[in-house]
């Protein structure tokens, strides 16, 4: 209760709050895409050693770019699921600011005007000698593909034992928020789990999500133990009272 109360004593005549929003991957499960924690350390089939590291890239390419192929294919069959929509029609009333671990383009498709992918997208490739060289792919990539540097491409995503350097601009983001929701993500996954820990103590929190992480640490916080489409609906309803 005490979120909404200071939820209440925001309210101003400069424009609309900030609402920021880390989204992980129980809000794309809905859409009928898997995480490698679906299955027991498992990525459809795959040990996430093989397919989602640099020592993988190294050792078998071939099977590194067959998978994301895999999963570029995955996303495109894909469709935005409640969720992603109910966060997309928040930007009526809130400044929204999507921060998602997810590599799908789900929020976008979904209408979500303001999106910082943590881990990469899908529909990107890169230079492995120069990250800030891009290129759009939504067909297969192929084994021998290179860019304009000359280096290999490779799919444009943050794997693991890789820093995550969008965590620097996710940071201030979060600390500038009005208020700070988390869908679909068990808080685990380092450093996108730390980022709650950066919101201001005093703002109304959220966590949306079938099993709630222990959060007991965290100051004014609702929790709404639900799977991501149930729960944003719940949200919306929530904020709506208070707007």
């Amino acid at each position: 209760m005490g979120s909404f109360a200071y939820f209440a004593r925001m309210r101003s005549s400069n424009g609309k709050k900030r609402l920021v929003v880390l989204t992980g991957a129980g809000i794309s499960a809905e859409s009928g895409l898997k995480t490698f924690r679906d299955s027991d350390g498992l990525w459809e089939g795959y040990q996430v050693t093989e397919v989602a590291t640099p020592r993988a890239w190294d050792k078998d390419p071939a099977l590194v770019l067959e998978f994301y192929n895999m999963r570029r294919r995955d996303v495109a069959k894909a469709e935005p699921n409640a969720a992603h929509l109910g966060l997309a029609e928040l930007e009526k009333d809130f400044d929204v600011q999507i921060i998602t671990q997810n590599i799908d383009d789900l929020h976008e498709r979904a209408g979500s005007t303001s999106i910082l992918h943590l881990h990469g997208e899908i529909f990107k490739m890169r230079s492995e000698k120069n990250p800030s060289l891009v290129y759009p792919i939504r067909e297969d990539m192929v084994l021998g593909q290179t860019a304009k540097d000359g280096g290999r491409l490779r799919p444009a995503i943050v794997w693991f034992e890789e820093p995550v350097p969008m965590i620097e601009k996710a940071v201030p983001l979060v600390q500038s928020a009005d208020i700070f929701v988390v869908v679909g993500t068990s808080l685990v996954v380092y450093p996108a789990a730390g980022l709650l820990d950066f919101a201001k103590q005093v703002i109304p929190k959220f966590i949306v999500d079938k099993r709630i992480p222990q959060t007991s640490y965290i100051g004014n916080l609702t929790a709404i133990e639900q799977p991501a489409s149930v729960g944003v609906r719940m949200l919306q309803e929530m904020l709506a009272k208070l707007i």
